[in-house]
């Protein structure tokens, strides 16, 4: 069996776990985790972690950097070898070696030239555990030369000829990208009729007049140099029919010129690549071309199949308008026929392409580190594919394994190394290469042989939050040597977890594959192998899942309304949701119409543009929900084309005057768009340390077009600019060429120079890094410097890189010391850091307070006061002191409980502090202990106190039992918070009528020891309140109140006679009821007799002249009207004020004024309408609304 050293954090499905455990059994690709505690007693063999390409191309005008990095326990030394012998590098004064590295640079900016330096380069890494090596490293500077000079004769053709333009471009390191353009640097208009070749070539598969021109340039650019070559311009001329005319027409009859131009069309015919068929051979892994280019008239379509087989869909692209197949991450299946047609109007023609590919070595399984222990077993294996098949060879510490120190424990078969009964001289790194005549594949694997007892490497006490109904995975990484088994327990007595609930998995996780709220918890995960054992706790919290209760709804809007969108979400109370809107799956617009509030989105004066789809999207640190709704804009206005717009983006950006820390640019504005240019916006490119980041570099007005920029050292500049009117900025310009400022010395030191110590015995110095930017050089480090403040002893110094934290150990306790760090790199060091003041670290206080008095304010207040503790004995910051205080027993029962202890804390020097909260008539013990950084020191001796009594809560219950006629019982139970001995209960009552008019309050005082009272002498069928509350000697308590009503006297009520239920009473009603019938009749009556009366004589006597007479033909009457026709009439102007009616009135009006839809008998028997002159057959309104009292009104208001 053999170790397993497990990485933090990772995890593994669980239907792998049977899989990788098998193969655990074989190898291992895992390192002895670099975590500083376990480093200190553990030794590793050098791993490369870093190196330079295999083809390493540089630019001849840089220093040349060959990477080579590695790690190890104890550090690894390096060495180098070049074209297979040993490097010197002392001897070379241009040659340096990064200090804890193996990195070389060499400075051929100063001197020497980079051919000098041409070769293959291998580092080799070794400490007392074996050697690993790097690559063949081959170093060439890159080349750019010129075009050979060549005498470039005028090109003259006829119209549909074919034609290629040769480019035969220099031979470069790395080979140059071609382009075609004409002297005005501007690309020539490529299409499916002229096309730029594979090999730079420019084919016509005809020519037009318009083709004519002098200056078809070929270009050729070296991206490793950032240099471009040029060269001569071709000139060519096409001459038309009409131009031919007058040339051959002398000589041709007319059949044989019309002849000529019928003959311009021919079928197509193949420019590149020759014949019927060719072969191509392409190494797995790379991108496949393959070329046809035809010539004709028309011009030729060009299509693409595959003979034995069908295109791969997702990895096939057509480039240079079909003219080139492109298939990419070739591998061997992709070997075949391709075919390649091209196809006009008068024919096709074909092309085979056979393809073979390759393949340079490639890794089936690679050899992983081995780390064993004493007298187990192991095995590297090594397999690797290629076509041809590669060969395997070993190395042992760089050196060909056969010729390397034998190994009792290690036999070779193959591709295999196997191990038996390792032993510590085992330890080792091995190399295998896997090698072709395509390439070759290096790959280092150490076999370390320790013996160690297990470690649990997760953080104790980690918290894990899971969402209810997902997978929990806890953590439990670990090492030792043998391979330890790991278990796991929940809770403190808990038994082994079994795998058919939980998932183990391999590597130590715990997976709990549906988490619900019970599997809340602590969890233990035991790691055990015979040298020992070793346990850590983590904690679980399962968490209710965000939901959207309520989602945004689809939505249609007219163009300029509002719209808003809900999205409610319910979510864990212990966690806080963010709340974001997407529109169409990107962010909201930056436009004041959007609102968002808590669950709300409003969008107002909506435009078209703001149609799409909406989500919601609610986020926790532990999920994530989201919904969706459409927004439809319809009814659109027709809105007018808009006048202005932004500015075009400025073009031909040029760098002129280039120095050290300064450069001119200029460039060439765009159209304005009818909007005045205001201003230029430049911005900057760090090529170097923030690739494809632009920063803000200044802003100059709209008038210039050039500006003189202030640049930082060794910073790869790249410039672009924006244009800037009334209405926005323009689209940014194309960025300009690169240009890298050289190295200085740094400007600043680094800021947040801290000192604090993390154990008593250390100082821990951190500060922030400075950035690439401003390390203004390669090779940026620190010189971190400390002495103590108070002494005399001399400035301690050491330089680092790439950490931003340095611990000194071995320090005395809570001492002041001075520190600085300086930045440098490798032209120098920045200027004298400022000194900042720390302390090592903290231990806990070594003395209690003294002294402590207690003085009691009142029955839940105290004051406690002590003397402070000397500053030498906090050794470490003040944060102040803490009081730790409980109740002990109640002075009451005298029954000791112990309760849980309450703290206060007081910050910084005070010496006094108040407890509020306590409860009266208590036994309370306190203690006080003073704090620093560190934790808390000694207890003081412990103080007792007494609280005094206190008014006690009100009674805890009330209630009133057994009323009588003229008696309540009132039973009770005593407050539950005495807060002293109770003297006495004081109970207080009125009667309440049935007004809610309280009556006199009756006082009674009831001894403590009752717990029912019985009243007596109360009135029967009466509601009394009462106000009960207890006493002790501090006063009254809060009071409880209550209400109950006394029983009914049942033979009083039993003498209350229902009055609608008499014989008499009925009699009465009937009667009434007659009386009114009657006189309904007899009004009837008389109303029907009204024309007869002297009322109606009187009229037609004195006839009013507006009103009209009545109409002999339909026997209608005119209408009367007065002017108080419409005015009610007084009040008792037809009755006198005795309520008695004259009989000649009566006989004359009664059925007149009664007769109008007005008209209405007031409840005293005054008569209330409007004088009418209609006469109309109609039973009057006023007398069928009356109605006779009911039995029910009567009695009541009888009674």
């Amino acid at each position: 069996m053999q170790l397993e050293i497990m990485p933090r954090k990772k995890r593994l499905p669980a239907g792998r776990a049977p899989l990788l455990l098998l193969l655990c059994q074989l190898v291992r690709a895992l390192d002895v985790p670099l975590d500083p505690k376990l480093l200190e007693d553990l030794v590793q063999p050098p791993t490369i972690t870093q190196q330079s390409p295999k083809d390493y191309i540089i630019d001849p005008r840089e220093n040349i950097v060959i990477q080579c990095e590695a790690k190890g326990k104890p550090p690894p030394s390096f060495s180098w070898t070049r074209n297979g012998t040993h490097f010197d590098i002392e001897k070379d004064p241009l040659v340096t070696m990064k200090p804890g590295s193996g990195t070389l640079t060499i400075n051929i900016m100063s001197e020497g030239k980079a051919e000098t330096y041409e070769g293959v380069y291998q580092c080799t890494a070794r400490n007392e555990r074996g050697a690993a090596i790097s690559n063949n490293i081959v170093v060439r500077p890159s080349r750019s030369p010129l075009w050979t000079k060549e005498k470039l004769e005028p090109i003259t053709l006829r119209n549909g000829q074919s034609l290629i333009l040769p480019c035969r471009p220099p031979l470069g390191l790395p080979p140059p990208i071609i382009f075609w353009m004409d002297n005005s640097f501007q690309r020539l208009p490529q299409s499916e009729r002229v096309s730029q070749g594979l090999n730079g070539d420019l084919y016509f598969s005809n020519v037009l007049p318009e083709d004519t021109r002098e200056d078809y340039i070929c270009y050729a650019r070296f991206n490793h140099t950032q240099t471009i070559q040029q060269k001569q311009p071709i000139s060519v001329k096409v001459i038309s029919v009409d131009e031919l005319n007058d040339t051959i027409a002398a000589n041709l009859n007319d059949s044989e010129f019309y002849s000529a131009k019928s003959n311009r069309e021919r079928p197509p015919t193949f420019l590149t690549p020759e014949g019927n068929a060719s072969h191509k051979e392409e190494l797995r892994g790379n991108v496949l071309s393959l070329e046809c280019i035809a010539e004709g008239l028309p011009t030729p379509i060009i299509y693409w199949i595959k003979e034995d087989g069908t295109l791969p869909i997702n990895r096939t692209f057509y480039k240079n308008f079909k003219k080139t197949l492109q298939i990419i991450q070739v591998s061997e299946a992709d070997s075949g026929n391709y075919q390649c047609i091209a196809k006009n109007p008068l024919g096709a023609i074909y092309h085979t392409i056979s393809v073979t590919v390759k393949a340079a070595p490639y890794w089936i399984m690679a050899p992983q580190n081995l780390v064993l222990s004493p007298g187990e077993d192991g095995r590297l294996i090594c397999r690797a594919n290629g076509n041809p098949k590669p060969r395997i060879s070993w190395l042992s510490n760089g050196v060909p394994i056969e010729i390397a120190p034998d190994d009792p424990s290690r036999n070779i078969d193959g591709d295999t190394i196997i191990f038996s009964n390792v032993q510590e001289r085992s330890s080792a790194v091995y190399q295998c290469n896997a090698s072709n005549e395509y390439g070759y594949l290096l790959a280092n694997a150490f076999v370390n042989v320790l013996a160690e007892p297990p470690r649990i490497l997760t953080s104790a006490n980690t918290l894990y939050q899971v969402i209810t109904d997902r997978p929990a995975l806890l953590d439990c990484a670990f090492f030792g040597s043998p391979l330890p088994t790991v278990e796991w327990f929940k809770g403190a007595k808990g038994s082994a977890l079994r795998e058919d609930i939980y998932v183990l998995h391999e590597n130590g996780t715990l997976e709990i594959p549906v988490a619900q709220k019970d599997s809340t918890g602590t969890y233990t995960c035991v790691a055990r192998n015979k040298l020992g054992m070793a346990k850590n706790e983590v904690h679980l919290e399962i968490k209710d899942a965000t939901r959207i209760i309520k989602q945004p709804e689809y939505a249609v809007v007219q163009r300029g309304g509002t719209v808003s969108f809900e999205c409610k979400v319910k979510h864990d109370h212990t966690l806080i949701p963010t709340i974001t809107w997407l529109k169409d799956n990107g962010e909201l617009p930056n436009d004041g119409r959007f609102t968002v509030d808590k669950d709300h989105l409003v969008v107002a004066d909506v435009w078209d543009d703001d149609g799409g789809t909406y989500t919601c999207v609610a986020n926790t640190t532990l999920d994530n929900v989201s919904a969706s709704a459409v927004l439809s804009v319809v009814a659109p206005t027709p809105t007018p084309a808009p006048t202005y717009d932004v500015p075009n983006p400025p073009f031909d950006l040029e760098l002129t005057d280039q120095l050290d820390k300064s450069v001119q640019l200029s460039w060439t504005p765009g159209n304005d768009n009818n909007s005045p240019i205001t201003k230029f916006i430049i911005e900057y490119e760090d090529a170097m340390h923030e690739a494809g980041l632009w920063h803000h570099q200044t802003e100059v007005s709209g008038m210039q077009t050039t500006a003189q920029l202030k640049l930082s050292p060794y910073v790869n500049y790249s410039f672009r600019v924006m244009a800037v009117n009334s209405l926005g900025r323009s689209l940014p310009s194309e960025a300009s060429e690169q240009y890298l400022t050289k190295a200085a010395e740094p400007d600043t030191n680094p800021t947040a120079v801290e000192g604090l110590g993390s154990e008593p015995d250390n100082l821990v110095i951190t500060w922030k890094p400075l950035n690439g930017f401003e390390s203004n050089g390669p090779g940026l480090q620190y010189k971190v410097s400390w002495r103590q403040k108070d002494g005399d002893d001399e400035w301690t110094s050491v330089v680092v890189a790439n950490v931003s934290k340095y611990i000194v150990s071995g320090t005395p306790t809570f001492v002041p010391y001075l520190i600085k760090v300086q930045a440098l790199n490798d032209v120098g060091f920045a200027p004298e850091p400022a000194v900042v003041m720390g302390h090592s670290g903290e231990d806990l206080p070594m003395v209690a307070p003294g002294n402590v008095r207690v003085n009691v304010v009142n029955s839940t207040l105290a004051e406690v006061h002590w003397d402070p503790v000397p500053l030498k004995s906090i050794r470490g910051h003040l944060q102040g002191y803490r009081i730790y205080y409980w109740k002990a027993q109640s002075s009451s029962k005298r029954n000791r409980r112990h309760l849980e202890k309450k703290i206060l804390t007081f910050q910084g020097s005070k010496t006094h502090g108040m407890l509020p909260g306590l409860e009266p008539f208590s036994h309370y013990t306190l203690n006080v202990r003073v704090v620093n950084g560190k934790g808390e020191g000694p207890a003081s001796p412990d103080r007792v106190f007494n609280t005094p009594e206190g008014v006690p809560s009100a009674p805890s219950s009330l209630k009133i039992v057994n009323p009588t006629l003229d008696s309540l019982t009132l039973e009770w139970d005593p407050p539950s918070r005495p807060n002293g001995i109770l003297t006495e209960y004081t109970l207080k009552y009125q009667p309440i009528n049935s007004t809610h008019e309280l009556g006199p309050l009756v006082d009674l005082k009831i001894p403590a020891n009752k717990t029912r009272w019985t009243l007596k002498n109360l009135n029967f069928s009466t509601r009394y309140k009462f106000y009960f509350y207890a006493q002790t000697a501090a006063g009254s308590g809060s009071q409880i109140t209550e209400e109950a009503v006394t029983n009914v006297d049942e033979a009083m009520a039993s003498r209350q006679v229902d009055i609608a239920t008499q014989g008499w009473f009925i009699g009465l009603m009937c009667a009434v009821a007659l009386l009114i019938l009657i006189l309904l009749i007899v009004c009837f009556i008389r109303r029907n007799k009204g024309g007869k009366y002297p009322v109606k004589e009187k009229e037609d006597a004195h006839a009013d002249p507006e009103i009209q007479p009545m109409k002999e033909d339909d026997g209608t009457f005119g209408e009367y009207s007065d002017a108080e026709d419409h005015k009610p009439l007084k009040k008792g102007s037809r009755t006198p004020s005795d309520r008695t009616v004259k009989k000649e009135d009566s006989d004359d009006s009664l059925v007149d004024y009664g007769e109008g839809v007005n008209g209405q008998f007031n409840e005293d028997g005054s008569f209330i309408g409007q004088y009418s002159g209609k006469k109309e057959k109609e039973p009057a309104e006023g007398n069928e609304s009356s109605e006779a009292p009911s039995p029910v009104n009567a009695m009541n208001s009888f009674v």
